[in-house]
């Protein structure tokens, strides 16, 4: 097809300056609403950018770091996170490695993926082509993968533990850290999904004898105050997000107060019911003692699998990807859907 080039019209005019006008708001219009859909499929998860728009190569490889548990369930729940970060994006290869505990543990997951990049393999079943994948450029990215913790709240694994694993691997892989998932939103709604699944609605209906009028948010605990100031922000967004009910955080080890401690705290306050929010990614020992201590058994599962949790594994992994950009290519982070009251839908 040959372009049309403008000729006078009857009159002998040539297209004026009104033309060129109407056809600049026109293309204005069309940019507008590609760039409205772009973001609108990264606030759902997905990525308006697969592949690095020069070389065609994949993304930076994700991979999840998690504690480790001697629980079998810790595993398959974790397992089953990562299958869900996958579904919500698809393309983008995601590996686990954990601190301790379980295989794999996160030097080998690291020591796999570089040997991944290398040689352009698929840095994980099913993930398509490696990063580096037909471009002779070793990893092709600026960084060849992001670890992202698992982890709810800064401590000792995400501030010295991490850190010195993916140095020890260096210069082999070329990686960035990002920030752990907590505290943020939307762990407020996968909180609020799983004690809704536990215990109903807060306060029960039209003030009847289910539900609960207190929650305590049963964490690890760690030595490190930044942990302890992490939970307390969660737990102030778990009390808004359920109408203002009184919600305090409470500990299994290095930090008080223990889940009965908090208990007989809000029983002071006049609350009758008190429900027990678990704040682990997966089951373990210290989700079951803390669900153990919960009054009346209104206890809620860990966190798990739950689609909030999946968004904000990826939210965790754009913005650290953002945030190591140089200067010139960088762009806003993309940010995750807004998180409504009533949109506490379980996983």
């Amino acid at each position: 097809m040959t372009a049309s080039i403008p000729h006078p019209g009857p009159h002998g005019r040539r297209p004026g300056p009104l033309d060129l006008d109407s056809t600049a708001q026109l293309m204005h219009r069309i940019g507008s609403r590609l760039g409205t859909a772009l973001h609108s499929i990264g606030a759902r998860g997905g990525h308006p950018y697969p592949t690095t728009r020069r070389s065609g190569t994949r993304p930076p490889v994700l991979v999840a770091v998690a504690h480790g548990s001697r629980d079998p369930e810790a595993l398959r729940t974790v397992t089953a996170l990562l299958d869900r970060v996958r579904a919500l994006r698809p393309g983008l290869s995601v590996r686990l490695g954990h601190i301790e505990l379980n295989e794999p543990l996160l030097p080998d997951t690291l020591a796999e993926t570089a040997a991944a990049l290398r040689t352009g393999r698929p840095a994980a079943p099913g993930a398509g082509p490696g990063p580096g994948a037909g471009t002779g450029d070793s990893g092709a990215a600026a960084h060849g993968a992001v670890l992202v913790p698992l982890l709810l709240s800064r401590g000792y694994h995400v501030k010295h533990d991490i850190p010195q694993i993916l140095a020890d691997s260096a210069p082999v892989l070329r990686a960035v850290v990002a920030a752990p998932l907590g505290p943020h939103p939307l762990l407020a709604e996968a909180l609020h999904a799983r004690l809704t699944e536990a215990a109903g609605d807060p306060r029960g209906p039209e003030g009847g004898p289910d539900g609960y009028d207190g929650v305590v948010l049963a964490a690890a605990g760690s030595r490190d105050p930044d942990g302890a100031r992490d939970t307390g922000r969660t737990a102030r967004l778990l009390g808004a997000r359920l109408g203002g009910i009184p919600a305090i955080p409470a500990y299994a080890s290095a930090a008080a107060p223990t889940v009965p401690e908090a208990v007989r705290e809000l029983r002071a306050r006049g609350c009758r019911r008190v429900a027990v929010a678990s704040y682990f990614t997966a089951p373990g020992r210290f989700a079951t003692l803390c669900a153990q201590a919960a009054p009346d058994g209104l206890a809620a599962a860990p966190l798990g699998a739950h689609t909030a949790m999946a968004r904000l594994v990826l939210h965790r992994y754009d913005e650290a990807l953002a945030a190591a950009a140089p200067p010139a290519a960088r762009t806003s982070p993309l940010r995750t859907a807004p998180t409504r009251p009533d949109s506490a839908s379980a996983a």
